[in-house]
């Protein structure tokens, strides 16, 4: 188990890059000038990260891994990769469609790249995050939380849950998943926090992603994307 707390950091920043950085790779690939260097990173994303989620269910099982909770890995992954693969390539050729605001291409495209695809994508965030923390639950230890390593994670992956719940325009499953993970934990999980590295690591993350989400909200007088307010 001393190996999670390392791992989690380790996801956490990758999580963070692999999410946010493609939005900001405008530059062409040289090999298709259709292809931006952010497209092109994002290909990489589920391969990078999958394995990586993969690993954190797998050390918080204690390598003990039941086959129900594995098919619920794989549909929970496979939801995930389905929903950032489609975001990927219906963003990449709605850029195409800039001047264009109108017809069925143009609709069509917009409902995969701006919600068919944030909310398949997210529920698997979502999703993975609440099998994580009911694999680690079902593990006896003793170990303590090694907040050194959980709490520069958690306060990473709070900040990535806020920017890509905003920006993804899925508040509306970003909230209640945010309330229900804190409120389980704190309800029947709370002892969790001293021996659990990914319950505490995502109570931080939850709870850090509800507090500012709100104060966006509120300073708003609603939930607009960044780029709808000019911030990107």
């Amino acid at each position: 188990m001393n190996k999670l707390p390392r791992l989690i950091l380790l996801f956490s920043n990758l999580f963070l890059i692999f999410l946010i950085l493609p939005a900001f790779l405008w530059n062409n690939c040289a090999f298709n000038p259709f292809v931006s260097q952010g497209d092109a990173l994002d290909i990489l994303t589920p391969l990078v990260l999958l394995p990586l989620y993969w690993l954190l269910f797998w050390y918080a099982s204690d390598k003990r891994v039941r086959l129900t909770e594995s098919l619920v890995f794989v549909l929970l992954a496979g939801l995930w990769a389905e929903g950032q693969g489609m975001h990927l390539s219906a963003n990449s050729i709605g850029h195409m469609l800039d001047e264009i605001t109108h017809g069925d291409a143009y609709f069509l495209t917009v409902f995969y790249d701006e919600k068919l695809s944030h909310y398949l994508w997210h529920l698997g965030i979502f999703g993975l995050a609440a099998l994580l923390i009911f694999v680690e639950w079902r593990q006896q230890t003793e170990e303590k939380v090694s907040w050194g390593w959980i709490l520069p994670a958690g306060i990473i992956h709070g900040l990535t849950l806020f920017l890509i719940v905003i920006e993804g325009g899925t508040v509306p499953l970003g909230i209640p998943f945010a309330v229900i993970i804190l409120l389980v934990i704190l309800v029947w999980g709370r002892d969790k926090l001293k021996t659990g590295p990914l319950t505490s690591f995502y109570f931080i993350s939850c709870l850090l992603a509800l507090l500012l989400i709100a104060g966006w909200c509120i300073y708003w007088g609603g939930c607009p994307e960044f780029s709808d307010v000019g911030i990107i």
